[in-house]
């Protein structure tokens, strides 16, 4: 297993996309009045302290990002709070971060530094929910197979921040909003449900879509979706005419920057897509055919090529297993690679946490799938199970990486040799 570059591939992907590289780049101009610095997500403490250190002028400001991802800061508060299911720190954080922006005056600067991660740590029930309706929320759409983007416009119609909403809090402040992204195609809007940049996409919308992946909502979100309360912000409201959205970090910039480190490995490298979405298992049975193809024919691609996506899969759950999307992602594919020589893989978040678990993603050849039988594990029942990281734990083949600063969504890499 060629598992030594496939590591500094992906390492490669992470360190394209460090927020201390990207944000002194794109500084926003200097207002006349205060800087007030707002985020949220899982890269965000790590924007914020190097926006602290490329700004010259004075600063305060408010951050959340997950437990554990933290970064210690001088003149930005940072808060940590729970996700993929969003918990009471966060949600008081996000009445923080409202009042924090209120007030201020059109000479005033509001820096909004937003990673994915955002739509859990910014909990803001509407009136007639609460924070156990957002939780009860979030799960059914966690458990649906819904794309990011069909879950964000859903998300957006329960809350009192996200989709653009708290931009609005802050007018007549100029609002600049600095990015790192983790979704398919890179639409700011869509990443942690854009506090600062609304979504395209009514109630109507949401609604249909709602039915169509059969959320089991509560009672009082059914109500406030059937009804005309709590309307999302246009994109067309004249209140954000005067802001700016840039993206610092994506998916698109990280994978180029793997594919230059195979070239220079003497591996050629192709990039299949930044924006791969749909089910784990499903997109797992594509690269693994294009893999065997490869391998057995060199087409469409010579030996020995790395195949390189990125993107967003989901997982629809059957099971009561352990592990995130990657890990389901894998284990498809160690069942279709079942028995091929000369391929190796790794997939992994690039945040360093796939799902809810401790590990990135995993590792996976031509041999995986035999080696958990020989550990005692049925690849196929494990897969049905939703249950990866069992499987991949028995044979050692985890990815552990801890947090990594960053989160530019899933990273894979598929070497034929």
């Amino acid at each position: 297993m060629d598992r030594s570059l496939l590591e500094r591939l992906f390492r490669q992907a992470v360190a394209q996309a460090q927020p201390a590289l990207a944000v002194e780049r794109h500084l926003p101009a200097p207002p006349k009045g205060r800087t007030v610095v707002i985020g949220a997500g899982k890269a965000s403490a790590q924007m914020a302290k190097a926006f602290e250190t490329a700004w010259s002028g004075d600063i305060s400001g408010l951050v959340v990002t997950r437990y554990g991802y933290a970064e210690a800061c001088e003149r930005i508060e940072i808060v940590e709070a729970a996700h993929p299911v969003p918990d009471q720190a966060g949600q008081m954080a996000a009445q923080r971060l409202l009042a924090l922006v209120s007030g201020l005056t059109a000479d005033d600067l509001v820096v909004a530094l937003i990673s994915g991660g955002g739509s859990s740590l910014l909990p803001a029930p509407a009136q007639g929910l609460d924070l156990e309706d957002e939780q009860a929320i979030n799960r059914a759409l966690l458990a649906s197979g819904a794309p990011i983007g069909v879950m964000n416009l859903i998300r957006n119609q329960f809350s009192l921040i996200k989709g653009g909403r708290l931009a609005a809090a802050a007018a007549p402040a100029r609002v600049a909003t600095l990015v790192v992204s983790d979704v398919p195609g890179d639409d700011p809007a869509l990443v942690a449900s854009g506090p600062t940049l609304p979504l395209s996409g009514g109630r109507a919308a949401a609604r249909r879509l709602a039915t169509l992946y059969r959320l089991d909502l509560p009672e009082a979100a059914r109500r406030l979706l059937e009804s005309e309360d709590n309307l999302p912000p246009e994109p067309s409201d004249p209140g954000f005419a005067g802001n700016s959205v840039v993206t610092i970090a994506s998916a698109a910039l990280s994978l180029e920057a793997a594919a230059g480190m195979a070239r220079q490995a003497g591996v050629e490298a192709a990039i299949l897509s930044d924006s791969i979405e749909g089910e784990a298992r499903d997109v797992a049975q594509v690269h693994a055919a294009l893999a065997k193809e490869i391998a057995a024919r060199n087409r469409p691609f010579h030996k020995p090529i790395v195949l390189l996506s990125g993107g967003e899969t989901t997982v629809t759950l059957r099971g009561k297993g352990r592990g995130g999307r990657n890990g389901e992602f894998l284990l498809a594919l160690a069942i279709a690679l079942d028995g091929t020589d000369g391929v190796s893989a790794l997939a992994g978040d690039t945040d360093g946490i796939d799902g809810s678990e401790d590990n990135a993603g995993a590792f996976v050849d031509g041999t995986t799938a035999w080696r958990m039988r020989e550990a005692g594990i049925d690849p196929q029942a494990a897969l049905a199970n939703n249950d990866a990281y069992t499987a991949f734990e028995a044979i050692g083949d985890l990815f552990i990486t801890g947090p990594t600063g960053t989160n530019v969504n899933d990273f894979r890499a598929i070497i034929i040799r």
